[in-house]
């Protein structure tokens, strides 16, 4: 059987600040879909990280489909009139138009979204960030997709002995999607080459070599490209199918043990090591340290099973331990060097405008 999965993501308004969703709002975004989808959505789940809320669906329509776009548009507009009635912060926030034209693509929501042949077992994972960009998964899917020493099953399966291929995207281009393919094993230089620039170069998928099955597809949208100005981070999705010829779960979670540094945190302008946190878990710190949560589901024709947490786990109680010290270290260095972004990426106009005042007073000598 043939299942489109789609998951769409946006802040539409948090309480306190950015740190989490009202139930209200939550409520508003689950009761919405719930009435609207019915005849066309299979099934589907609602959750949110940090301040943002994910819709997830299964349905038969194909990738890029407007009823399902809308839906999920629909949807954050909703619960965005609700966000006003409480008075939530950055009501609407991430709907960046006033009106949905096909899809919620350029219209600020992330989406990430397959098209799959269903297998007699399909186990998926649904990751969602908050604080940071699209480039925050380019470590690690790299890892989970090419190093054997996170993905024992590259050495050890026959099935996947014949890599995979990346397609990459340059986010910052806005004329279009300009995308190269490179193919792992062989194209690893390469890729890694790319890869090192979360801000610029993004994976946007990655496909089985040996049948060309789709694996990964993540968001690759920056808010910033569709807005003009900084509105806040990306906050991306991403789907990874697991298990059989693919990396298995185990392996696609291993390298969210580093902790790595990645682009977000406060005002969006500063680096931190992104933590792994559980299912509906808000932001704190510095607005972060960066999240990434994973709801992980089995699907037959099109029926979703209920989430399994994956990082709600005694291990990982370890990780965020470390990974906090790494926020507090590089926190403690407050605006210097490292610890904030390099100037593309500060784009809060006060900044901007200081230097551009700064500039003009310069003297040479």
């Amino acid at each position: 059987m043939k299942t489109t999965i789609t998951a769409i993501k946006a802040d539409v308004g948090s309480i306190g600040g950015h740190i989490k969703p009202s139930q209200r709002l939550l409520e508003r975004v689950k009761e919405y879909v719930s009435d609207v989808a019915s005849g066309f959505v299979i099934d589907h789940y609602v959750g949110y990280t940090g301040d943002d809320i994910a819709i997830l669906t299964t349905h038969q329509k194909g990738v890029n489909s407007e009823e399902i776009h809308k839906l999920a548009w629909d949807a954050f507009k909703a619960a965005t009139e609700v966000a006003k009635e409480q008075g939530l912060y950055g009501a609407g926030q991430d709907l960046l138009k006033d009106a949905f034209s096909g899809n919620v693509k350029g219209l600020g929501p992330a989406v990430a979204e397959m098209e799959i042949e269903e297998r007699e077992n399909e186990p998926f994972i649904l990751f969602a960030a908050d604080k940071t960009d699209p480039g925050a998964y380019n470590l690690p899917l790299y890892l989970s997709f090419v190093d054997p020493m996170h993905c024992a099953g590259l050495m050890l399966s026959p099935k996947m002995k014949a890599g995979f291929k990346f397609t990459i995207m340059d986010v910052s281009y806005i004329k279009g999607d300009r995308i190269i393919e490179l193919n792992a094993p062989e194209d690893i230089y390469n890729i890694v080459a790319l890869l090192r620039d979360n801000q610029r170069f993004v994976v946007e998928s990655i496909h089985s070599r040996a049948d060309n099955d789709i694996v990964v597809s993540v968001s690759t949208t920056r808010l910033h490209n569709v807005a003009g100005t900084y509105t806040g981070k990306d906050d991306p999705i991403c789907l990874v199918r697991t298990q059989g010829a693919f990396p298995a779960t185990g392996e696609v979670l291993s390298p969210y043990q580093i902790g790595h540094f990645v682009a977000g945190f406060m005002r969006g302008s500063h680096n931190g090591p992104l933590m792994p946190v559980a299912l509906n878990t808000p932001t704190s710190f510095f607005d972060g340290p960066p999240l990434v949560s994973g709801a992980a589901f089995c699907v037959h024709d099109g029926r979703l099973t209920e989430p399994a947490d994956v990082f709600n786990h005694p291990y990982w109680d370890y990780i965020r331990n470390k990974v906090s010290r790494k926020a507090t270290d590089i926190r403690e260095q407050g605006f210097s060097g490292p610890a904030m972004l390099h100037m593309e990426e500060l784009e809060y106009g006060g900044i901007t405008e200081r230097l551009d005042v700064l500039d003009k007073k310069f003297k040479v000598r």
